[in-house]
């Protein structure tokens, strides 16, 4: 107990042993979900799967273990939903990148977030923002993520009216639908706590479970080729994808540079393409402002938690909690995975007793364990079951920042709505934040109060401006 002690403060923080390791299980089990769906998200873009889920359980451990070492908070560390599926739909979807140019778009993001961590930056730029614009930022993340988990399950389709409901009597429709609402309903269901904060994860082993059996069932009858074809998870020994250990990594680290069939690739030319786009930068941004003012609010309300706020409302020792979180972002694009960010769900492990950073270690050491063991957590990567989190974390997102955006003025209300509506509706976050911010800036000017925006909204405004006359020149 001294060495415990000593390295996490354990006499100071009054925690105990057993609290930190139930404490570290259990935010582990609602978040372990990560793994699979981001290999599935970003295995749409291009990437392959076995690759991308040993580097997130991989990058996600590193994070952890800097965050409980260096750090001492018990916060988890893994992929970011939201910026998963804006990297394969928005990124390298709409905008045409693939998805090497797309990870140097992360390394990107990960030298200008550690930068700005570094210097008094990052503080500056998230306090210059007006509050009601950072809350309408992270609902439109939320909807983004929304919409993206029902289009993919097929719950939303595309139609004559661009969209429409799906196929109800496709099995793999009705299976997502039953998870949601699994999920909503263990949502509000209060009289057993655990059942509530685990909502995500107990929901999406139930539809994973309800889909395997599903689907082994038409195998039986001779209609295995229905339970592919409509999307219903295949149960692990029947997957051929999925094995065990480590696998494509060569396909993904270091932008696929040891994969002999990038041999001929041309890695320099590609740099200076990927420099010389004008997208490159809006994509940046997007990705830097969002990733920004995401986890500083995760990090901000885990800590309130487990008292690690001051009574300014400030993070108490900031500067190692905010390096440790950019690690994640710079490891990211090179190692082959989305930006690393803090996890919301480690509040309810620092409800139950975890307050140090020995949760933190744990929960790295399990998403190592994890990495190679793919075919367990394979049948979460299909849209059928993967969109119960979407759906769930999307929702979670939204209901988290609603209030907070309803407070503010009727120019930040609208603009905020505004913001919102574009990201899902143009499928892409840096439209979203473009328009919302540009509103924002125009009804600033018209109400006369030019003064209370700050330079670098305006900058930000200019920025956008820029960007939409030169890529539509």
């Amino acid at each position: 107990m001294k060495l415990l002690n000593r390295l996490f403060a354990f006499d100071e923080r009054q925690a105990t042993l057993k609290g930190e390791i139930i404490g570290a299980l259990v935010t582990f089990a609602s978040i372990i979900y990560i793994l699979p769906v981001n290999a599935a998200l970003l295995s749409d873009a291009g990437m392959d799967a076995g690759g991308v889920f040993f580097m997130t359980a991989l990058v996600s451990c590193l994070t952890c273990l800097v965050m409980g070492l260096v750090a001492n908070y018990p916060l988890a560390l893994s992929a970011g939903m939201g910026m998963n599926a804006y990297i394969s739909y928005t990124i390298c979807g709409t905008m045409g990148f693939d998805w090497i140019e797309a990870m140097m778009l992360l390394t990107l993001n990960g030298l200008l977030f550690m930068t700005l961590t570094l210097t008094p930056l990052r503080g500056i730029i998230i306090n210059a923002i007006p509050k009601g614009l950072r809350n309408a930022i992270s609902i439109g993340l939320g909807g983004f993520i929304l919409f993206v988990g029902l289009q993919g399950a097929g719950i939303i389709s595309d139609a004559s009216t661009l969209v429409t409901l799906g196929d109800f009597s496709s099995p793999g429709v009705l299976l997502a639908s039953f998870g949601i609402l699994l999920c909503l309903g263990l949502m509000a269901f209060k009289k057993i706590p655990l059942l509530n904060q685990l909502a995500i994860p107990l929901s999406l082993v139930v539809t994973a479970l309800v889909g395997v059996a599903a689907s082994l069932i038409l195998g039986a009858t001779g209609n295995g080729a229905t339970a592919t074809a409509c999307g219903l998870p295949l149960a692990p020994w029947e997957d051929s994808a999925a094995s065990w250990g480590v696998s494509g990594l060569e396909k993904v680290l270091l932008y696929g540079i040891f994969d002999p069939a990038n041999a001929g690739l041309g890695y320099g030319a590609r740099v200076a393409e990927f420099f010389s786009n004008p997208e490159t930068y809006v994509a940046v941004f997007t990705l830097l402002f969002v990733n920004m003012f995401d986890t500083t609010a995760t990090m901000l309300t885990c800590a309130k938690h487990c008292g690690l706020v001051n009574e300014k409302g400030e993070l108490k020792n900031a500067k190692r909690v905010m390096v440790a979180d950019a690690t994640g972002s710079l490891l990211s694009g090179p190692l082959g995975t989305s930006t690393v960010t803090s996890f919301a769900e480690s509040t309810i492990g620092i409800a139950i007793g975890a307050k140090t950073g020995l949760t933190a270690v744990i929960i790295g050491i399990l998403f190592l364990i994890s990495g190679f063991a793919f075919p367990i957590f394979s049948v979460f990567s299909y849209s059928s079951v993967n969109a119960v989190a979407l759906v769930g974390v999307g929702l979670l997102i939204m209901s988290s920042s609603l209030p907070e955006l309803a407070k503010e003025d009727k120019t930040t209300i609208l603009s905020g709505i505004l913001l919102f509506l574009s990201m899902v509706l143009t499928y892409s976050l840096s439209n979203g934040l473009a328009i919302g911010v540009l509103a924002y800036i125009v009804m600033r000017l018209f109400e006369g109060k030019w003064r209370e925006i700050s330079i670098p909204v305006y900058a930000l405004g200019v920025i956008f401006i820029l960007s939409f006359i030169i890529t539509n020149i």
